[in-house]
């Protein structure tokens, strides 16, 4: 399949999905900090619980290599109304539908056999007690690593791209980075 083709096709399912804003660009733009994974270890009760966070991803180091193996990324932004953005138990439950979402466009990639690999939201949350670290993730082909865990700045990206990160006291904004390979260059 084409670059145009690919791009077609990418645009016409987020057309059909409740997307705010994407954006396509070089993965060797974005911004890796130590700095966010400090702030994984000493502010997440997720840290090494799950195989979405650190140490379970690899050091900062690992995750920039991994990340920029792909050339170009996808980012996608949801927003839902929620009645406290600063409260976990209004938007954790909001953050399933922008899974979904990073869900259906990965199968566009899927599809089209494009190598690609998904960062989202949060921690993953798909089985109610993770494997970490006794075995090996359950469902590594539905599991997303969260963006932040790879050390990357989401803030960055929201301002390169005119995103209000906080967008108000009742909206959640919900993140998605799917870093990609297309056949021939960049899209």
């Amino acid at each position: 399949m084409g670059r145009s083709e690919l791009r077609r096709r990418l645009e016409e399912e987020m057309a059909r999905l409740p997307i705010v804003q994407y954006e396509f660009f070089p993965t060797d733009t974005l911004t890796f900090s130590p700095r966010v994974r400090h702030i994984c270890e000493t502010e997440c009760p997720q840290y090494n619980t799950t195989w979405a966070c650190p140490p379970a991803v690899g050091t900062v180091e690992e995750c920039r290599a991994r990340c920029l193996a792909y050339p170009q990324a996808l980012l996608l932004v949801t927003m839902a109304e929620v009645e406290d953005a600063a409260s976990l138990s209004c938007t954790l439950p909001t953050r399933a539908a922008h899974e979904e979402i990073t869900r259906r466009v990965c199968g566009v990639f899927r599809s089209a056999a494009v190598p690609h690999m998904a960062l989202s939201t949060e921690s993953c949350a798909i089985c109610p007690q993770c494997a970490w670290p006794e075995a090996p993730c359950r469902h590594p082909d539905r599991m997303f690593p969260c963006v932040e865990s790879h050390g990357i700045l989401v803030t960055d990206l929201a301002e390169r791209f005119g995103l209000s990160f906080l967008a108000g006291p009742g909206l959640v904004t919900w993140y998605s980075l799917i870093l990609y390979r297309p056949a021939g260059g960049g899209l």
